[in-house]
């Protein structure tokens, strides 16, 4: 059976590509900070999925140590992993110049640390046996610089280079990289805000897409996916 692992995967865009995921049949390898959301949605992944094997461990990927102890769990538990989602991120809504001391850090700890890391633990696991698909959440702050979120631009814009780095390490070796950038997508980072859900991508959107380009054919790559609102950012 094929294996994915998936950051951030309790929430949001995470949470609906690993319900996509399995129902094609993919085994999950997921992680969260809080045990209990790991719990539930292991239940309510294998109700959907009973047929598949779910590993969950309780993990800040925000920490470097954290991250390495996912890695190894999954390999330990799950062995090759075809799939690898970097998905977890943060969003923090502040201009640079009034920002605090610590946002820098932390969101780089979190939006890009995490891809970084199982990138090397994973990738080379990947080019052993020439085949794999790494698919990175960017974001259309990537491209279009959002001032009122400096430091989450600045890390989407890094984490948009480490995917065309990973792209072109990884294409002699038949691994399949992939830049999923959405735009305004309805997750838990608009919550306590007035929003239209008709006016958004949804979370259900962009897993749609990611499936979509897993099954593609084996030569085929698709490097990089804009998905935004039709009425434009939010």
């Amino acid at each position: 059976m094929t294996n994915a692992l998936i950051t951030g995967a309790t929430k949001g865009m995470g949470r609906a590509v690993a319900i996509a995921f399995a129902k094609q049949g993919i085994n999950l390898s997921i992680c969260s900070r809080n045990e209990q959301d790991l719990l539930d949605f292991k239940a309510e992944i294998l109700s959907i999925a009973p047929q598949i094997q779910v590993y969950t461990l309780v993990a800040d990927v925000s920490k470097r140590d954290d991250v390495k102890k996912f890695a190894e769990f999954t390999d330990k538990n799950m062995g090759f992993v075809d799939i690898l989602v970097n998905n977890v991120g943060m969003y923090k809504h502040s201009f640079i110049l009034d920002d605090s001391e610590d946002s820098f850090q932390k969101q780089v700890d979190t939006n890009l640390i995490p891809a970084y890391e199982l990138y090397r633990f994973f990738g080379k696991r990947m080019v052993s046996v020439g085949k794999g698909h790494i698919f990175n959440i960017c974001s259309i702050a990537a491209i279009n610089p959002v001032v009122e979120a400096g430091v989450y631009t600045v890390t989407k814009y890094a984490l948009l280079g480490l995917n065309k780095v990973m792209k072109l390490e990884m294409q002699p070796h038949g691994v399949k990289v992939t830049a999923i950038i959405p735009g305004s997508t309805l997750t838990d980072s608009w919550a306590g805000m007035q929003v239209d859900k008709d006016r958004m991508v949804l979370a259900e959107d962009i897993a749609a897409a990611i499936i979509t380009i897993y099954n593609m054919s084996t030569g085929a790559n698709v490097d990089e996916l804009i998905v935004t609102p039709k009425f434009g950012q939010v």
